[in-house]
């Protein structure tokens, strides 16, 4: 089978693709044939990042993370054999490949009717958008403002905010191509962030500020979000991949605002319960069509280009990989 990972850290042409034997499932495992591969932008980060003391390093040869939907081959020990045959999605440390290998406990009963595109959104990213909004306790009439809007998360959170009850919904991109499409999904104000005067652009179309922010991008850009907060307003955290969350000062937080973290992993340790209530709601939103998923498609043996268009920015929605 085909696997792709990389030997050393830089730019997307680090990522080889290799042949390999398909690997075995263990206790509690399923083998997976591989439909679809959701593409993360945690990986760009993880595959440049040289220091050890950082998040996102991994120690050489190392794999890419991704939302594989497939169907189950065979089962390991321990695990139910009826699951051979199911076609699932879930959330892998491992993922480009053929086959990969998946615990059980956390595997998404995928319908027949979504496309493989879609529920690749289950695992992950529509979970990251659905909780972060929790999190954040987006009330009816409130405004909201999503930065990133664009991406895999952002696009998905800006139709869910909506759903929610939000007043307003203010969705920042970089570019006019992606403001347009934000604007597609029903945002009602669109901000290009990489205009000197986005902060300003948003204080017009919100003179109290805004009640909750969801934040993914960091540095600058994090603390220029909290001090676009009302009195009260949240701002809810769930990524960083164009800085780091260190520009938050205690004292920005004194006009009674909060910054709170979302980490999926976390919520799925805490709260089970309500982590799968989240995904069987996303499963009926997809399937309903209430909420819609932009996706475009590369072959897996395009690994490299998939990187180079993450990093240039230049995808709206969801990147896949195909095999």
């Amino acid at each position: 089978m085909r696997h792709v990972r990389f030997h050393e850290h830089g730019a997307p042409e680090v990522l080889i693709t290799e042949e390999a034997e398909a690997p075995e499932p263990g206790p509690g495992q399923v083998l997976i044939r591989t439909e679809a591969i959701g593409v993360n932008y945690v990986d760009v980060q993880i595959r440049r990042e040289t220091d050890p003391g950082s998040i996102y390093f991994r120690p050489t040869p190392a794999t890419l993370t991704g939302d594989v939907v497939g169907t189950v081959e065979a089962t390991g020990p321990e695990t139910d054999p009826a699951l051979v045959g199911a076609r699932v999605a879930t959330l892998l440390e491992d993922a480009y490949a053929d086959y990969v290998v998946a615990d059980a406990d956390w595997l998404v009963s995928v319908p027949l009717g979504l496309s493989a595109g879609v529920a690749s959104m289950l695992p992950l990213v529509g979970a990251v958008a659905l909780g972060a909004l929790r999190v954040g306790r987006v009330a009816a009439g409130e405004t909201v403002l999503i930065t990133a809007a664009a991406g895999a998360i952002g696009h998905l959170a800006v139709q869910l905010a909506r759903q929610r009850g939000a007043g307003t919904v203010i969705a920042t991109a970089g570019s006019t191509t992606k403001l347009g499409f934000l604007k597609d999904l029903g945002a009602d104000v669109t901000v290009n962030y990489s205009e000197p005067d986005w902060t300003d652009q948003v204080r017009a179309a919100a003179p109290g500020g805004v009640d909750v922010a969801l934040e993914a991008v960091g540095g600058e850009l994090l603390h220029q979000c909290v001090g676009l907060l009302a009195p009260y307003g949240r701002a809810v955290i769930f990524g960083a991949s164009a800085g780091s969350w260190e520009s938050v000062s205690p004292m920005s937080l004194v006009g009674l605002k909060s910054v709170s973290g979302f980490s999926l992993l976390a919520y799925r340790a805490l709260d089970p319960e309500h982590a799968r209530a989240d995904i069987a709601e996303l499963t009926r939103l997809f399937e309903s069509g209430a909420l819609r998923a932009e996706t475009h498609e590369l072959p897996l043996t395009e690994a490299v280009r998939a990187h180079q268009m993450l990093e240039d920015r230049a995808v709206t929605g969801r990147l896949i990989l195909v095999p």
